[in-house]
């Protein structure tokens, strides 16, 4: 693939005045081709929402699953949500691409020095795969995945209960457990963007959830901080609907043209919320315009777990 040879940094700019979720879904991400053979298109699309805030995506003829990444700049610190899902920096330049945004930030602001602090949204492979690029670089702290390495670094003592603050100098994010697509699941709130990252949680595609009771709980206490808190959108990791109400691409896609936007409101939240307690106790699908609830039978839980284990 074409694209491979050689780092590209694609920015579009959006202007602090126009950050709406309006704003934001109008844009059109890099979204693979039907030949990723002739693909081009960078390896990493950066979004510059604004002057301090970033959305990275990967593309989708390097991975199907075309993560996004979320960079959030502090006074002293940068928060980087998730690594993507390919290893190989030659590849997928993550870390270099991140460099570069820090460079452009310190001539901007020149004799601050900056350090990387990196996290997930949860542990699967597609948010993690990039970890060995920072792995024991300077002024880098990486939060390994995993409940308890996360429960270490932010100070949770009754998970999943409980908020921790992160402080980047002059912006303070709230994070907070979010279990049931994955038990090391976390949210993140940014007041300055008024954004809340909801990672696999919640998202426009299929939200898989392998842990029913704790991921409706987890749905109502996002609820529960949205009540006291200003969100302007629900920020996750993928997207997976198309513009059509109600309809996904097929796993695996490397192609998806007319995509859904990627922020969903609070409204979509309460949605979700409702639906959830409709449904009740029994794990049960449904689709909805911008989301699909999609319970883990016990069957894909087993054959994931095989899987795991002869990956090990």
């Amino acid at each position: 693939m074409k694209y491979l040879a050689t780092i590209i940094l694609a920015t579009s700019i959006l202007s602090a005045h126009a950050g709406t979720v309006e704003k934001i879904n109008r844009h059109i991400w890099i979204h693979g081709s039907e030949d990723c053979a002739t693909n081009t298109d960078p390896a990493i699309e950066t979004l510059r929402y604004d002057e301090s805030s970033y959305i990275l995506r990967q593309n989708k003829c390097l991975d199907s699953e075309a993560p996004f990444i979320y960079v959030l700049f502090g006074e002293h610190t940068v928060f980087v949500q998730d690594t993507g899902a390919t290893e190989d920096a030659g590849q997928f330049p993550l870390y270099e691409t991140l460099q570069r945004l820090i460079d452009s930030r310190k001539q901007a602001a020149p004799g601050r020095e900056l350090k990387l602090l990196v996290t997930h949204s949860h542990g699967h492979r597609d948010h993690t795969a990039g970890d060995s690029q920072f792995r024991g670089k300077p002024g880098v702290t990486l939060v390994e995945p995993g409940a308890p390495s996360i429960q270490k670094y932010f100070g949770f003592t009754d998970w999943p209960n409980g908020t921790a603050t992160v402080d980047l100098g002059g912006r303070k994010l709230t994070v907070f457990p979010l279990p049931g697509h994955k038990e090391d699941s976390i949210a993140v709130y940014d007041p300055h963007t008024r954004w809340l990252l909801s990672g696999d949680t919640f998202y426009p595609g299929r939200l898989y959830i392998r842990e029913w009771d704790s991921y409706r709980a987890s749905i109502a206490r996002l609820v529960d901080f949205s009540k006291t808190h200003r969100i302007s959108a629900l920020m996750g990791t993928h997207i997976e609907m198309s513009r059509t109400p109600g309809q996904d691409y097929p796993m695996g896609s490397s192609y998806q043209p007319e995509e859904a936007g990627l922020a969903l409101l609070p409204e979509d939240l309460l949605l979700l919320d409702a639906t959830l307690s409709e449904i009740g106790n029994e794990p049960e699908k449904r689709v909805m315009n911008k989301f699909i609830v999609r319970p883990v039978s016990k069957i894909e839980k087993m054959l994931t777990w095989v899987a795991k284990r002869l990956r090990l």
